[in-house]
């Protein structure tokens, strides 16, 4: 008790001596016996405390990693020593995850040493009339370590990335997946959410993907050796990403692919918009704003913008047609063409930097894939080796697919209809999509038969529509032709009678000068 007394009259005489201080002697003063005061305690303070923020000078508008792999670390190991936490609920209300509270306490042990942690935030000066705002942007939140100096090296080289690696596992065992997209970008202001994200939960696999085996297993062995591959890239010299294509007409399962992807690897996907990226600048702060172990989407990239035909030069007979235009169509297309450059000035240059440009090393373990219905679309530059680096193509339905589609939709691995169906599979193009459609049961009385019949009636359906199309395109043809020769016959007419008037005229011409010399 006596101890306690002699504390507290002693720390009331430094604060009645500090406030003296502070009263009559100038600020400059003040700082220099600060600094000098905190040198001597400096001296004999037996502690040395290390401060992690979460948000670093250089990268403003990203956490810092070794702040939130201390924040699991703390969460999951020492989240119970705490006496005041905060709750946070993840996955649709489905768990609740326990942190320190700001200003809170906790110690750990590590090799018989202790270490003290502190949460802590800082509120700016400014924002102290104003702490009714709901948001926290302004908030400087950080983790302070504190040991005893003896222990600083044990610390700094062991402790630490202890504390670090601890926390990456834990992020890799209860991460939970997302599905972004990125955020319209404002005129006169970048928007600071670069990215919007939802939790990712799409079911596909590649035991559910109705393709080929054979390619199935060429792209699982080719992703599987992508993601055991960081040393390599290292040796060669390159990023640690890889692009593919995947390209076929509508309904041959390229989304249904891109999760699949996603769920073999364990990557979150970032499906870029390409019609909300303002201009190049925009489009490298989004690279900038994704996650290493991560698919970057560009779906239906040949309907994104108009890249090809910035590297096109307009041919003569383009520029002569654009010449003879009527004002008033050349007028509207002008300004459909500022309306285009207005919502986005994305260029196939930008694009390119994006994939494979300095800026594109900024993350490891990433995969890029392009979508698209054309591929003869696309400029050579954009879908190059190296570039995407794999082309996938996503073809019609085939027998094979067929039997996967089957096992998914009626659990049938065999049937007598099998061989019908593999037959008309042969003849006709169908999209995985319309036969997995025709296998769904629509109803509790529709059994695996029905299914299959529903499915031969689709096929049959479709070879008659092929075979019409066919008829209607022959009958086209026709007319066509048949114009074209009338057309040609006519120039013919036309150039006859153009020589035999010339031929006239050449005779009334010789007949003038006969007579004339007659004379």
């Amino acid at each position: 008790m006596g101890d306690t007394t002699q504390l507290g009259s002693a720390m009331a005489v430094v604060m009645f001596v500090w406030a003296a201080f502070r009263q009559f002697f100038p600020d400059k003063y003040q700082r220099d016996v600060r600094k000098y005061v905190n040198k001597v305690v400096s001296c004999i303070y037996p502690y040395v405390e290390i401060t992690f923020h979460e948000y670093e000078v250089d990268s403003w508008f990203e956490r810092s990693k070794a702040f939130i792999s201390i924040e699991r670390y703390l969460s999951t190991n020492l989240a119970n020593r705490a006496k005041r936490l905060k709750a946070s609920v993840v996955k649709d209300c489905e768990s609740v995850v326990l942190s320190m509270d700001d200003n809170e306490e906790v110690f750990d042990e590590f090799n018989g040493f202790r270490i003290w942690w502190t949460s802590s935030k800082k509120i700016p000066q400014q924002r102290a009339l104003y702490l009714y705002r709901r948001n926290n942007e302004d908030e400087h939140r950080f983790y302070r370590l504190t040991c005893r100096r003896e222990h600083h090296d044990v610390i700094t080289n062991v402790y630490l990335k202890h504390v670090l690696d601890e926390g990456k596992a834990i992020a890799v065992r209860t991460r939970q997946r997302k599905l972004y997209t990125n955020n319209k970008s404002e005129n006169g202001r970048g928007n600071k959410r670069t990215w919007s994200h939802i939790v990712f939960e799409h079911p596909s696999t590649f035991d559910t993907l109705a393709m080929d085996p054979k390619k199935k297993k060429d792209i699982l062995n080719d992703l599987m050796t992508f993601s055991k591959s960081k040393d390599y890239y290292k040796k060669v010299g390159k990023s640690w990403k890889r692009g593919y294509l995947l390209y076929g007409p509508p309904g041959t399962g390229k989304s249904s692919m891109i999760a699949a992807m996603a769920n073999l690897l364990e990557y979150d996907i970032y499906d870029l918009e390409l019609t909300s990226v303002k201009d190049n600048t925009d489009l490298r702060k989004l690279l900038i704003g994704t996650s290493s172990k991560s698919i970057i989407v560009i779906e239906d990239i040949d309907c994104s913008l108009d890249l090809t035909g910035q590297r096109k030069p307009k041919k003569k007979k383009e520029k002569a047609e654009q010449e003879d235009k009527d004002p008033v169509e050349k007028k509207v297309e002008e300004e459909d063409e500022k309306k285009k450059k207005k919502a986005s000035e994305v260029t196939l240059s930008g694009l390119l930097n994006f994939i494979d440009g300095l800026w594109s090393a900024c993350g490891n373990e990433r995969l890029i894939v392009f979508t698209t219905n054309y591929v003869e679309k696309l400029d050579p530059a954009l879908i190059r080796r190296g570039r995407m680096d794999k082309h996938i193509e996503m073809s019609y339905c085939c027998f094979e697919t067929f039997k996967v589609l089957a096992k998914n939709y009626l659990d049938l691995e065999s049937h007598e209809l099998f061989e019908t169906i593999g037959r008309m599979l042969a003849e006709i193009k169908v999209t995985p999509a319309d036969v997995a459609e025709s296998l769904m049961s629509k109803s509790d009385e529709e059994n695996a038969e029905i299914c299959l019949n529903n499915l031969i009636k689709c096929l049959e359906d479709a070879k008659e529509e092929t075979r019409l199309k066919a008829v209607e395109d022959a009958r086209i043809k026709t007319e066509e032709e048949a114009v074209e020769k009338k057309e040609k016959d006519g120039e013919n007419v036309q150039e006859s009678d153009a020589k035999i008037a010339n031929d006239d005229k050449v005779q009334v011409n010789d007949a003038k000068e006969k007579s004339v010399r007659g004379a």
